[in-house]
């Protein structure tokens, strides 16, 4: 497939630098200043270079990129809420052209589901969304290959960053504060971690797992969310004595979705460790079906996306 790769942040270059991996072509990658593009193949190596050193990707305009021919977008721009632009704009002009769309972007499928499944039915492209839920852990295949009829609920840690400070909190007996911070300098946390600590990303992930199961009618809105900034590192010590522990949890299933501080067993599933994300598909005909691993990073995320590549039909 040709690529046509949108965002230049660590998911969009770790796409243009994976996908010869996986058998495919990039001839157009964009940020919000720049774009390149070439029919034969963008110089990935001279790419990366330049924008490992700050400087422009291309010297076109981001908009050139949809004069590519290219097979299938790849929308790896910030997540944004309420309307869900610009990405949701690029994903109406990809499928509008009857091109592919694979989404690292969760707004467009969090926030206005409908209407991108509307235009996909509409388009000769297709829409493939499974980098916006949980990094590598492959949830959407697995719910597709269960056909989303036969699955009930979804629940887990989906928000690595949060789980790396209630980890360190209950293991160092540290506070809410001083863990953040240390998660800060790691690299763990933003600089702004809002989205990770008040459960607004956890949150929008299983958003869009109800709307998988569901067909639509959930957005963030929706949602009953609380955060972990509250709990303190007592909450913590008091469930160690009675063999708990607590994670940021949450849940999707077809009537509502709520995220927030749950007590778990401390050796139990859910109780996964550092960045490390769980999730639990409960279905009618094969149990529960666990998958663990890392649900964020650029390389891993990449996966993601160039493994929703592979599924798709030639145009």
């Amino acid at each position: 497939m040709r690529l046509a790769v949108l965002g230049a942040g660590s998911v969009g270059t770790s796409v243009v630098n994976l996908a010869s991996e996986y058998g495919h072509e990039v001839v157009a990658l964009a940020d919000s200043s720049s774009a390149t593009v070439d029919a034969d193949g963008i110089d990935v190596e001279a790419v990366l270079e330049r924008k490992a050193g700050d400087d422009p990707v291309g010297d076109r305009e981001p908009d050139a990129l949809f004069e590519a021919d290219y097979d299938v977008l790849v929308e790896a721009t910030p997540t944004t809420l309420g309307d869900a632009e610009p990405g949701f704009t690029h994903t109406k002009r990809a499928l509008e052209a009857d091109r592919h769309v694979v989404l690292a972007n969760k707004g467009p499928v969090a926030e206005r589901y409908e209407e991108i499944q509307a235009l996909a039915a509409d388009s000769e492209g297709s829409i493939r969304f499974e980098a916006t839920v949980g990094g590598a852990i492959p949830v959407l295949s697995t719910i597709e290959d269960c056909t989303p009829e036969a699955v009930t609920a979804v629940r887990g840690v989906l928000n690595g960053t949060a789980n790396f400070i209630l980890t360190r909190m209950a293991a160092e007996g540290l506070d809410y504060e001083h863990v953040l911070t240390e998660a800060q300098d790691l690299g763990v946390a933003e600089a702004d971690p809002t989205f990770d600590v008040d459960g607004t990303d956890a949150a929008l992930k299983f958003v869009i797992l109800a709307n998988v199961l569901n067909d639509g009618g959930f957005s963030l809105a929706d949602a009953d969310v609380d955060g972990i900034q509250n709990i303190p590192g007592s909450a913590l010590e008091l469930a160690a004595e009675d063999g708990r522990t607590i994670r940021l949890i949450g849940e999707a299933s077809r009537d509502s979705v709520r995220v927030g501080p749950r007590l778990v067993p401390e050796h139990g599933a859910l109780a996964v460790t550092g960045t490390q994300n769980i999730v639990e598909i409960e279905t009618r005909h094969a149990g529960s079906l666990a998958s663990s691993g890392r649900g964020a990073g650029g390389p891993e995320t990449a996966t993601a996306v160039l493994s929703d590549v592979g599924r798709l039909p030639e145009l």
